[in-house]
């Protein structure tokens, strides 16, 4: 029982992670109907970002804010120059183009940072997050690493709620993402919230990679393996609902802890793929989604 408490601890810290990187996701494909497969590379500069400035001494609560903000002009800079040029292309176009802008930052970073795994440096990491251990009355143990990062989650998904739900940008959010012509025509700048959609759900993914990087290491095929999973995520609440992405981000953490405690650490990744398939056969509009018909 200890264990398995243990084990679904692990997995929602780690689906916390997902959800923030699948947010990211599921916001774009909201509003320009697009899988921007570079969020996973967005996700891994976050990290990267954290670590320069912690590398050059500035403090981690500091970092982590850079980080994000650096991600949100990293995202906003991808749209600008990749997407918005194809906002009226097929398709396809845009899609080949993510997987292109994907791997262009994915071997970008290899080139400024190599190839190796890089954690961040523990005496840079607050003292609380190394030695701090929860006892819960089972006998299990919390670091309270995870515990902040599971409040930390919870404290932004929270933020993003009320951002898309009780603001003017949130409004015009969810117009774009009902119909962006007739936003267009009642004067919503589509162009400037499509934007701002890339820059909050980079600055989540910012976030994600920070604690990624306090979880585990740093390293360039980061955002690939989490991407993956965090896009199955996405597919399992719903693509395009961001409950349903942070919903699917928990189960989806919870279900690869649960398969790496019990049977093999070696089919993370496979579980994800496996999860996404099952999803799209027999429910292919996710946990939360809406199934909709074309009008012919």
């Amino acid at each position: 029982m200890t264990q398995l408490l243990e084990q679904i601890i692990n997995g929602l810290v780690l689906g916390g992670i997902y959800a923030l990187i699948a947010v990211g996701y599921t916001m774009v494909y909201g509003i320009v109907k697009l899988i921007n497969f570079a969020h996973g590379e967005i996700f891994m500069f976050g990290g990267y970002f954290a670590l320069i400035c912690i590398s050059a001494g500035i403090p981690f609560w500091l970092a982590l804010p850079i980080s994000m903000l650096l991600c949100a002009v990293m995202g906003m800079l991808i749209d600008l120059l990749a997407y918005r040029p194809l906002r009226n292309a097929p398709r396809l176009s845009a899609l080949i183009t993510a997987i292109g802008v994907s791997l262009v930052l994915q071997n970008l970073a290899r080139m400024i940072w190599g190839a190796k795994q890089r954690p961040i440096p523990s005496e840079a990491i607050p003292a609380l997050f190394q030695k701090a251990v929860i006892i819960l009355p089972s006998g299990a143990t919390v670091p309270f690493r995870d515990l902040f990062i599971l409040v930390l989650t919870l404290f932004f998904m929270i933020g993003l709620n009320r951002i898309v739900y009780m603001t003017k940008i949130g409004k015009a959010m969810r117009a774009c993402a009902q119909d962006p012509v007739a936003a267009k025509l009642m004067g919503i700048n589509t162009n400037a919230v499509i934007a701002v959609t890339f820059a909050i759900g980079s600055a989540l993914g910012a976030v994600a990679g920070v604690m990624e990087g306090l979880r585990t290491v740093v390293e360039p095929p980061m955002g690939y393996y989490k991407g993956v999973a965090a896009f199955a995520a996405a597919v399992l609440g719903g693509i395009g609902n961001i409950t349903g992405a942070m919903l699917g981000g928990i189960l989806l953490g919870i279900a690869e802890a649960l398969g790496a405690g019990y049977i093999s650490s070696g089919y993370r990744v496979a579980i994800a793929y496996i999860i996404m398939i099952v999803v799209i056969i027999f429910r292919p509009s996710g946990l939360l989604g809406k199934s909709t018909s074309t009008r012919a």
